[in-house]
């Protein structure tokens, strides 16, 4: 059984930034090895204290056959990583998917290439039972830690209960938990679970909720149970969201750190008011207004606009942006000129000739 280094547990548990790395494509929807490799490097840069790949925003097409892009992508970003020499903590975590056996194969790729987690998706298992999925994550977590992983049905996620969750949190070597549910009830299902868990404290609680990203990690989800009081907060995100714009996300995570240890009530409405600017770029990236049919294109547009991809090319060439989404993407970066690190990129670009 693999597990996380003291370091890595620790880094962990401070609160980082992960994004979820996009996938890099030429106008033949070949893969783009260079723009591929530097936006491994950007993330770096930006100060983001991990990545996640081969997860939904690099597109679960790179396991159809006839793409067979899973473990290229999963190597070349361990390369940049190992090549980058960082000498601060930097998490790697490969997206892990499919039955048991899919599973199991995707999680010794990523242990073969020095990947520190699974981020364990459930997604398209809609006919599996609770106690079967559950079985699934002890077997993974045999083979490496496991960063659970509650995704929203509308992309093709299933809402689990709450006794699901409380079993999941005490499975050994589950490390983290991200939590994806785009669901006010559904995080607070989990956010109990984990809580109420014997192994609370050895779980980092990290947001996939793009729409809700800054007052997730500003609030503290307190249960009393049996006269005892018990805390869970979310540490920091794993998100598609973070994957544009990411060194303003890593200045937006320090913000609402030095806020909860010691702001003022002025610098949580202040933040507070900031997030609900977040969510507005984040529903115009992921297309809300067409219930995120161009999520993935979304993502690439801005990462274009920004020189960081040729095109919005995605291996399913029905992948689009929808009507009028380009238009709100320009909206959003109009209204809201604080939120985007297009100088930061600009300069990263000058440094990062490929």
């Amino acid at each position: 059984m693999n597990k996380l280094s003291p370091e890595l547990k620790q880094h962990l548990h401070q609160g980082t930034v992960i994004p979820a790395h996009p996938l890099a494509l030429k106008a033949d929807r070949t893969i783009d090895e260079a723009r591929q490799r530097q936006l491994s490097r950007y993330y770096m840069a930006s100060g983001a204290g991990g990545i996640a790949i081969g997860v939904h925003s690099t597109q679960f097409e790179i396991r159809d056959p006839q793409v067979n892009l899973f473990e290229t992508v999963l190597k070349w970003a361990a390369e940049e990583i190992k090549a980058a020499n960082l000498t601060r903590p930097f998490l790697k975590v490969a997206g892990i998917c499919g039955p048991t056996n899919q599973a199991i194969a995707e999680s010794e790729i990523a242990v073969k290439y020095g990947y520190d987690m699974g981020l364990l998706s459930m997604g398209g298992l809609q006919a599996w039972t609770e106690a079967e999925i559950l079985k699934r994550v002890r077997v993974v977590a045999e083979i490496i830690p496991v960063f659970g992983f509650y995704l929203q049905p509308s992309v093709g996620g299933r809402i689990f209960s709450y006794d699901f969750w409380k079993e999941f949190a005490e499975i050994d070597n589950v490390e983290a938990i991200k939590c994806a549910s785009f669901n006010r009830y559904q995080t607070l299902d989990v956010m109990r679970a984990v809580s109420l868990s014997s192994r609370s404290n050895a779980i980092a609680m990290y947001t996939g909720n793009d729409d809700n990203i800054v007052a997730d990690l500003l609030t503290t989800y307190r249960f009393e149970e049996e006269g005892k009081t018990f805390e869970k907060e979310f540490v920091g995100g794993l998100l598609g969201h973070w994957a544009v714009y990411t060194q303003k996300a890593v200045a937006l995570l320090e913000e609402v750190k030095a806020c909860k240890k010691n702001g003022s009530a002025q610098d949580w409405s202040k933040l507070l008011a900031k997030g609900i600017a977040v969510t507005d770029v984040n529903a115009a990236m992921f297309d809300t207004a067409h219930h995120f049919h161009g999520c993935i294109p979304g993502m690439h547009e801005m990462l274009r606009r920004q020189g960081l991809l040729e095109g919005i090319w995605c291996l399913n060439p029905k992948e689009v942006l929808s009507e009028g989404q380009a238009e709100e993407i320009s909206r959003v970066h109009h209204d809201y000129p604080h939120l985007n690190d297009d100088e930061f990129v600009r300069e990263f670009l000058k440094k990062d000739n490929f």
